[in-house]
């Protein structure tokens, strides 16, 4: 079982993979059985290939010198991005060669178009890396979790959210300087838009939705909100009513549909996923005959992501000579659902004048859009304060995410509203 590679890309990932392959390879035989060479090397920034020892490897900054390369098997393409990451895959494809990639992008937004070059080449492409680093959850719901109806996910699977949250939760800090503070750790890229936004957990979703419900989801169908708007007053509040604020891509089927949605979440303190804490991922399954199961580690970084890489390329290497899969199976054309059907618990922050009356109008409202109360909280104000903002929170019943939006927009609308609601759903 032999197994010649090119690899596009010396960065992070990039990078993890040639070291491993460099230094591991006689491990990973003597573990597989497997032997794993590499052969090629496209980058244009020479000094990023300078620590490693290349003597028998062809470096090139030219892709059509690895895709024209007859001896190669496997493309590795860990560049990132849209382009030209999806020229150098399909020309790969199209030349004979299989692929394995960490492009969550890619994958989420051209997925499909992939998945129809890949089965017209009889190549395979691969994508472990792309979802929660170093947690096999592609293999395990492709392969372990293949003789079950996979009914929700919920993940955790942005290790800098992640980050910004615990921190947030356990040290009492608030979102800027933690998120400088990650950044200069190298959690956070610079700007940290797709991550703190929730579009680098959307495209996760969309890939482990189209997986595992084996259907289509358009990227822009998925509901997309980010962290940017929590406050420690957030946190401090979820602590005392039993909950942590956790960054989720949630995956259901409700009645015929894909819920598939990404937002801060209220978690509770005894759920599995609250205790996932800094930079890890955690990704919790709920099947019909395999019941809860939960997947955790390391999301991102150098070496795990690399490792999840190494675990394709094996893959292609005791299947050499079979068939080639492809990477979605799509038997069914389900509707995304719509997110104004959500039936939630939701978390209420209203920021308001101090004088009286204020709840009593909120609540009004609440009843009138048919959003029930669950529990009030308010803390007490001095009475020199009395020209300071407050903060009233309302947990409420299950309740239609439709009717408690149009709630929201009639209470922001009042003279006694400073500013806009903050509303967070609650994990059920």
């Amino acid at each position: 079982m032999k197994l010649k590679i090119g690899v596009i890309g010396a960065g992070t990932v990039g990078g993890g993979v040639i070291h491993l392959l460099l230094n591991h390879s006689e491990h990973i035989k003597n573990q597989t059985g497997a032997e794993l060479e590499l052969k090629h090397i496209v980058e244009i920034k020479p000094d990023l290939l300078k620590p490693f020892d290349l003597s028998n490897v062809t470096v090139s900054s030219d892709i059509e010198t690895l895709i024209n390369n007859p001896e190669i098997d496997v493309v590795c393409e860990l560049i990132g991005g849209l382009e030209p990451a999806k020229t150098f895959i399909i020309q790969a494809l199209k030349s004979g060669k299989h692929v394995v990639t960490a492009n969550k992008m890619l994958l989420a937004k051209y997925g499909d178009e992939l998945c129809k070059i890949a089965k017209e080449s009889g190549k395979e492409l691969k994508y472990e890396a792309a979802v929660a680093g170093v947690i096999p959850i592609i293999k395990t719901l492709k392969e372990v979790l293949s003789t079950t109806h996979i009914e929700s996910i919920y993940g955790i699977v942005n290790g800098t959210c992640n980050y910004i949250l615990s921190r947030m939760t356990y040290e009492g800090l608030d979102f800027e300087p933690v998120l400088k503070e990650a950044q200069a750790n190298g959690y956070a890229e610079t700007p940290p838009d797709l991550d703190i936004e929730g579009f680098d957990t959307a495209h996760k979703c969309q890939i482990l939705a189209s997986l595992c419900f084996g259907t289509p989801v358009p990227f822009d169908k998925i509901y997309v909100e980010g962290i940017t708007k929590i406050t420690h007053n957030d946190v401090d509040y979820a602590n005392e009513m039993g909950y942590v604020i956790k960054l989720l891509a949630i995956i259901r089927k409700v009645n015929g549909e894909i819920e598939a949605r990404v937002h801060p979440t209220l978690v509770p303190q005894n759920h599995l996923l609250a205790s996932v804490r800094n930079e890890f991922n955690a990704v919790y399954v709920e099947s019909d005959s395999a019941g809860p199961t939960l997947y955790y580690g390391k999301g991102a970084g150098r070496f795990p992501t690399a490792t999840a890489v190494i675990s394709n390329l094996l893959d292609l290497a005791y299947r050499k000579e079979s068939p080639s899969l492809p990477p979605f199976i799509y038997y069914h054309n389900l509707n995304i659902r719509d997110m104004g059907l959500l039936l939630s618990r939701y978390y209420l922050r209203f920021t308001t004048k101090d004088y009286p009356g204020v709840l009593g109008q909120i609540c009004t409202i609440l009843g009138k859009h048919q959003v029930s109360i669950s529990s009030c909280h308010q803390k007490e104000t001095l009475s020199y304060h009395k020209a300071l903002p407050v903060h009233v929170v309302i947990m409420t019943h299950e309740s239609l995410e439709s009717s408690l939006q149009s709630a929201v927009a009639e209470i922001d609308k009042l003279d006694c509203i400073v500013e806009p609601t903050h509303v967070i759903r609650v994990l059920q």
